[in-house]
């Protein structure tokens, strides 16, 4: 396991390296951040450090949280069977749970591949202050662990307002119990999705299922293409944010600066082109095509309205429904890959996650699959989890 430093003897929560430790190098993942030291902490890390918890380091994360599951860190080339740096150690013990920011699914497909849990809870109601931005309308911080206990009790330390986050919720607190009774609910089975998984994941999600009618609960299999739109949706609005959030990045204030330039035109452009990688830069290129005077309405616009349509197409499922359950990705493992083929990659695979980036609600990955729940009712979805981590008795 890669720490930009070494774990504190005894540490118990690691971060990953989108979320500020004051003084502790922050890069996340980029090259274009080199040697940017902040001068305060995200105020998760904070509010766990004055409970008493100690914070034992950070992990690495694929450039700005964009790639798959952190394969694209400047800091870490990984080769073979890519894992999630955070999740792995989770699942080794190094750590009792780690906090992330999810903003296009990474942290729930690290934790699916690891065979550990992860949390992305409702927008708003854990503080998105102290984390390096970039599609703000989305990214959540949320909560890596390995049982739904601990998650609870993480979470219940985390949440809450935060006057200093624009974006941060009203309520002081928020449920995190995971001992509902579970045994009159009701979960659907996204059809479309289920069928695009790989025959082992399949096979997992199906076991899963089995455990759950076990416990009562009732598993009907729906259908809904509303996931593919919210997947094209996110993916213009989470490109477009994060091209105007990398503005900031110009080789003057912090960061990397290119040795070779002429005038400040030189600069910000030699600059940007050494220290963004290629999923970054087509991302950006991305971004601003979708910003521009030509293509605004029709695909911007466009998708801030389809994110309202999406919302109430969900809603309309959860209304007759606890939770929904999909699988996490296609896929139960993957290799390395070229760079240039990570566009179209993450693309196809975030159709399983996006839904909840757009539009807010919650989601626990947790084996090879995700539930998806009402806003503000993690609750559920921990209790859920919980029944199925509680078979044997």
């Amino acid at each position: 396991m890669n720490y930009f430093y070494e774990m504190k003897k005894g540490g118990r929560i690691a971060v990953d390296d989108t979320i500020l430790i004051k003084d502790a190098p922050s890069s996340a993942g980029s090259k274009m951040l080199e040697g940017f030291k902040p001068l305060f902490s995200a105020e998760a890390v904070t509010r766990l450090e004055e409970k008493g918890y100690e914070i034992a380091g950070k992990t690495h994360v694929g450039e700005f949280g964009l790639d798959l599951v952190g394969e694209f860190s400047y800091y870490n080339t990984q080769s073979g069977t890519l894992k999630g740096a955070l999740a792995e150690a989770v699942l080794t013990g190094e750590v009792k749970a780690g906090l992330a920011v999810d903003m296009n699914g990474s942290p729930r497909r690290c934790a699916s591949l690891s065979g550990v849990s992860f949390l992305k809870p409702t927008y708003g109601t854990v503080s998105r202050y102290g984390i390096i931005s970039c599609a703000a309308s989305g990214e959540q911080l949320g909560v890596y662990a390995s049982s739904a206990s601990d998650i609870s009790e993480i979470m219940s330390v985390i949440a809450g307002h935060d006057s200093k986050d624009g974006t941060s919720l009203p309520d002081e607190k928020y449920d995190y119990s995971f001992n509902k009774d579970t045994s009159k609910m009701k979960v659907c089975i996204i059809k479309e999705l289920y069928d695009m998984a790989d025959e082992d994941v399949k096979k997992e999600i199906d076991s899963y299922v089995l455990a759950l009618k076990n416990k009562g609960v009732q598993i009907d299999e729906i259908s809904s293409s509303i996931f593919e739109v919210a997947n094209t949706a996110w993916q213009i609005l989470m490109c477009a944010e994060t091209c105007n959030n990398v503005s900031r990045y110009d080789g003057v204030k912090y960061g990397h600066r290119s040795k070779e330039y002429r005038n400040i035109d030189e600069l910000y452009v030699n600059s940007r082109t050494e220290g963004f990688n290629f999923l970054t830069k087509a991302v950006i290129l991305y971004g601003s095509d979708c910003l521009s005077k030509a293509k605004y309405k029709d695909l911007y616009d466009k998708s801030l309205r389809v994110r309202r349509v999406v919302k109430e197409e969900i809603e309309k499922i959860l209304s007759s429904y606890d939770a929904i359950l999909t699988p996490v990705c296609k896929k139960s493992s993957y290799e390395a890959y070229d760079i240039k083929d990570a566009f179209e990659k993450v693309y196809k695979e975030s159709i399983f996650t996006s839904v909840a980036n757009l539009i807010g609600i919650p989601a626990l990955s947790t084996g090879k699959l995700q539930f998806l729940g009402k806003h503000f009712d993690e609750s559920t979805l921990l209790s859920l989890s919980c029944c199925v981590e509680r078979k044997g008795e």
